[in-house]
């Protein structure tokens, strides 16, 4: 396994503990970019840290306290609140007018 950088398991950490003292972790490889470990806190809160590899961000799942490694499964996906400013963000430029 990779060891997460400093800056990762900060992100990660103050994440859980802004959103609900526990979250879920939801790994993804997105290409050339890296790995994207997608983080739903216990209150619904998107937030997300990339990292170089899938090694990297299952190392950042064990590494903070309070990660509980998941799929996209029903359960994790009916956790996950969208606000508006969220969708705004997702939806690009264009959509912001």
């Amino acid at each position: 396994m990779s060891e997460p950088s400093k800056a990762a398991v900060a992100a990660a950490t103050a994440f859980v503990a802004a959103h609900g003292k526990s979250a879920r972790a939801v790994v993804e490889n997105i290409g050339r970019a890296g790995v994207r470990v997608v983080l739903v806190g216990d209150d619904g809160a998107l937030g997300d840290v990339i990292v170089p590899d899938v090694a990297t961000g299952e190392a950042l799942v064990a590494k903070v306290e309070g990660l509980d490694g998941k799929e996209w499964d029903r359960e994790t996906i009916a956790a996950t609140k969208i606000g508006p400013e969220h969708r705004r963000k997702m939806a690009g430029p264009r959509a912001r007018g």
